[in-house]
């Protein structure tokens, strides 16, 4: 037999030897790839210190003065504007003009300017805050300006800056979100805007 007959003879009969003598694994079963809860208590923890860094306190909850200067009002948390809080007249009005002051009231929760007045909304879990809010509501006032995150509503007023909130990742807002529902729920029903004209 010629010498190249052999090798290919030997090198058939290594290969069909390899095949049967080799294991198959069998294919690694797929599942659909699943997004890990978020540890609800990490999560509103995340919350609390994403409204803290973002100042929401500072309009957000009502001020007491000291002899410091304001102070957060602890048991009114993120309640907005006290509604039975009295706001002192505008005497001069130009002074709220475009291009002239924006005005705050001393628990720094309504503010005056070309647009009106304006309050902070309440942010606790009371029905008279965000208490039968979803998240898709909130997303979309802290996304596209929308009050009471509903279509068909009037803008967010200043000074609430919702074009930078609108910036925040899905699972920041949904921290921020969390923490909210679970903050003790304050009653208090923060009043309307009052337009430019009515003030």
């Amino acid at each position: 037999m010629k010498p190249y007959l052999i090798a290919l003879t030997g090198l058939a009969i290594a290969v069909i030897a390899a095949q049967c003598t080799s294991k198959t694994e069998p294919a690694p079963e797929t599942t659909a790839a699943t997004t890990p809860k978020a540890d609800p208590a990490a999560q509103i923890k995340r919350g609390e210190y994403l409204v803290g860094i973002a100042g929401c306190n500072d309009c957000h909850t009502p001020k007491v003065m000291t002899d410091k200067g304001p102070a957060l009002n602890t048991q009114r948390l993120l309640s907005g504007h006290i509604a039975e809080e009295a706001l002192p007249a505008i005497t001069d009005k130009k002074m709220i003009a475009p291009g002239q002051w924006a005005l705050f009231n001393s628990s720094l929760t309504a503010a005056v300017g070309p647009w009106g007045t304006s309050f902070a909304a309440n942010l606790t879990p009371d029905d008279t805050g965000l208490g039968n809010w979803t998240f898709e509501q909130f997303e979309k006032a802290l996304r596209e300006g929308k009050s009471k995150g509903l279509d068909g509503t009037r803008p967010l007023l200043p000074p609430m800056p919702w074009q930078n909130t609108a910036q925040m990742t899905d699972e920041d807002m949904r921290a921020i979100f969390a923490y909210l529902k679970s903050i003790p729920a304050v009653k208090n029903a923060v009043p309307n805007p009052i337009p430019p004209a009515s003030i």
